[in-house]
């Protein structure tokens, strides 16, 4: 049965006991923004996500970070362009950086992992099912 994204993200919080990193969650006025800085429209998902989980710290996965001033270490827009300087295909967006690799928003929605070596097949149907196998299950 298919995760559904609010119960992945109440188990999420749950089993972080709730910690966070010190960014504040971004609100939908930052998240504009950022569609504006990076080109890209955010689904209803990964808005949601970012602002509930987007700054709970678990294991040894964090989401790219959204901030007003950009400076941030793991910061979405440094990450995307980095990313791109290697090749990530332009219409993937990073989400997550793991030693340099990325998972990554293609165009449908799904979730792919990327690797400066090249395309891995490694993909997730949907933030909730990336969220349950990689971020919760595999830490």
């Amino acid at each position: 049965m298919k995760d559904n994204l609010d119960n992945v993200i109440s188990e999420l919080v749950r089993l972080s006991g709730n910690e966070r990193n010190n960014l504040p969650s971004p609100d939908d006025n930052l998240i504009t923004q950022y569609e504006k800085d990076t080109g890209f429209t955010f689904s209803a998902d990964y808005r949601k996500v970012l602002k509930e989980v987007g700054n709970v710290f678990y294991g040894t996965i964090e989401l790219l970070s959204l901030s007003k001033d950009k400076k941030y270490y793991g910061e979405l827009i440094s990450a995307l362009v980095d990313a791109r300087e290697q090749g990530l295909p332009e219409s993937w967006l990073p989400i997550c950086e793991d030693n340099g690799s990325y998972y990554c928003i293609d165009p449908e929605g799904v979730i792919r992992y990327w690797t400066t070596d090249g395309y891995s097949n490694d993909q997730w149907t949907d933030l909730a099912s990336w969220i349950k196998e990689v971020w919760i299950k595999g830490n």
